[in-house]
């Protein structure tokens, strides 16, 4: 078992090895999910502390099912985020350290948020989503669904299309890519990819007719309507106009290319109706692995020690 650490803050400090042991325990528990009875007694007495400064029903769900399949017990304080945020992070931690807390999810604005509160607890802290950084969980979907529709990742070309700027899952899927052997590619508007993005190990085009020309696997992002501006982006007709995924621009592709997105998808901006509907848009298969995929993090940090006590 390769991991060794108490947290899981992104795909980034991970090696090879450690993100294929995550994948194959994903796979097993997509087996237990399979079942009728879908628990296992694996976190039993364990409790799971969902922290989200930021709302996404979607990772919150995912992570409290998870959870709750490992038989642990889930207390989310959601809720309570008006009185959570009169309290510093790090006096918030120590609080639910000292109540027993044995994980805590935490989805947070700022970037290295994580981090900070791991310091500080002695529970397994699980970043569901720090400010513009990373976010591991829905990378790890997404590379579970490639590797399932694909069947690994050594020579397949990956377009990544949209907003890098503002995507943390786009960040965590190219560290995570490019580490397991994929070719990765990225486009979009100027204004929106990452300065010095070449350093990440990928290809850059500005056309994005050109990243996705015989790609595998075409990825975009989420257009973030609350940060269009003048700054980004003069508007989103532009960008459908460059850059939306559609039948014409996935032409350029391989017969059998795959469309995926981390949802939730703004239909007709990111990607055509058309397409959505299609069969190369496998965005239902990336939910369907979402839970899997926690599980596995569930249980390999109870595993190396880090949720015990």
């Amino acid at each position: 078992m390769p991991l060794t650490k108490k947290d899981f803050f992104g795909l980034r400090d991970m090696n090879a090895d450690d993100i294929r042991y995550i994948l194959g325990t994903a796979e097993t528990m997509k087996y237990i999910l399979n079942q009728k009875t879908k628990k296992t007694p694996h976190l039993q007495g364990k409790s799971v502390i969902m922290l989200f400064y930021e709302q996404s029903a979607r990772a919150k769900l995912a992570y409290e099912l998870a959870a709750q399949h490992l038989s642990a017990n889930v207390i989310d304080m959601t809720n309570s985020v008006h009185s959570i945020e009169k309290e510093s992070l790090q006096d918030m931690g120590q609080l639910i350290d000292q109540m027993g807390a044995d994980f805590i999810i935490l989805r947070h604005s700022m970037a290295g948020a994580p981090r900070l509160l791991a310091d500080c607890v002695e529970a397994s802290v699980i970043n569901a989503g720090d400010g513009f950084n990373e976010n591991p969980g829905q990378s790890l979907l997404d590379l579970l669904t490639i590797k399932e529709q694909k069947g690994g990742f050594e020579g397949l070309k990956v377009a990544i299309i949209g907003d890098l700027v503002h995507s943390r899952v786009s960040k965590s899927n190219i560290w995570g890519l490019t580490k397991l052997g994929a070719e990765v590619c990225v486009s979009g508007p100027p204004t929106l990819l990452l300065p010095d993005v070449e350093k990440f190990g990928v290809d850059v085009y500005y056309d994005a007719r050109e990243a996705v020309n015989n790609a595998d696997v075409i990825l975009t992002t989420r257009m973030r309507l609350e940060t269009q501006d003048k700054t980004f982006l003069p508007s989103l007709d532009e960008y459908k106009r460059f850059f939306r995924i559609d039948e014409n621009l996935l032409r350029y592709a391989k017969k059998d290319a795959i469309v995926m997105h981390p949802g939730p998808i703004q239909r007709g901006i990111e990607i055509s109706p058309g397409v959505i509907d299609g069969k190369q848009c496998i965005i239902n298969d990336q939910i369907a692995n979402s839970v899997a995929v926690r599980m596995a993090m569930f249980y390999i940090l109870s595993q190396v020690g880090g949720a015990f006590r």
